[in-house]
């Protein structure tokens, strides 16, 4: 075994320094020190980057939920909005409905009394020139009254008289026939009585029975008009 150990002449000697220890270990617990402190940089890095990140993700959520309020808020504004617009168009329909339906009756009814008024003056014209058209008439209410009769009085206008009295006796030969000049009976019209019965066949009441049904009341004879 070979023996390291040998004597170190003084003349090899060159310098000589004295070995602190207490240095080596001021240098170690720097070191620790500091990658101490880069570790704890790091881990403040690590939390300040986790506190970021739930930052944004709470700003996140809470921009989301403030966008989805604000959309709710302007949804239910505008359903209310249109629900009271719905409401104001229904009533504006409605009530302009009602006008319509009342202007349209008007419109109807001066529509239909005026349709009367041309009809009576072409009546009366027609009655004036042709008293003919008034045997229909007589025939008619005699045909009511003469079932278990054999006579009748006929009470017409003196005007219309002259005219029917030869034809009516001609028609009704089987019967006993009463005529009768009545100023009080408008042309057109008559009077028929027979066994206590009368039936009214004058104009005013045969006028008065067809605007009837038409829901109107216009007289035969205007206050103005003459007989």
């Amino acid at each position: 075994m070979r023996n390291s150990t040998r004597f170190i002449p003084g003349e090899e000697i060159g310098a000589v320094a004295q070995w602190d220890f207490a240095a080596v270990d001021t240098a170690s617990i720097l070191l620790a020190a500091q990658a101490q402190a880069r570790e704890a940089a790091a881990e403040r890095g690590r939390d300040d980057a986790v506190r970021q990140e739930g930052y944004a993700q709470g700003f996140a959520q809470a921009q989301a939920q403030a966008v989805l309020e604000t959309q709710q808020r302007i949804a239910e504004f505008t359903r209310n909005q249109g629900e009271e617009a719905a409401h104001r168009l229904a009533a504006l329909f409605a009530s302009t409905s009602l006008q319509l339906q009342q202007s349209e009756q008007a419109i109807a009814q001066g529509v239909l009394e005026l349709a009367c008024e041309v009809a009576r003056q072409v009546l009366r014209q027609e009655l004036s020139v042709n008293p003919n058209v008034l045997q229909p008439a007589v025939r008619e209410a005699l045909g009511l009254l003469l079932a278990d009769s054999k006579s009748a009085v006929v009470r017409m206008n003196p005007l219309d008289l002259e005219v029917l009295e030869e034809p009516l006796r001609a028609e009704f030969s089987n019967l006993s026939l009463t005529l009768l000049a009545d100023a009080r009976v408008d042309r057109g019209g008559c009077l028929v009585e027979s066994a206590g019965t009368v039936v009214d066949a004058t104009m005013e009441r045969r006028w008065a029975r067809a605007v009837a049904t038409l829901g109107l009341s216009v007289p035969w004879q205007e206050s103005d008009d003459g007989a």
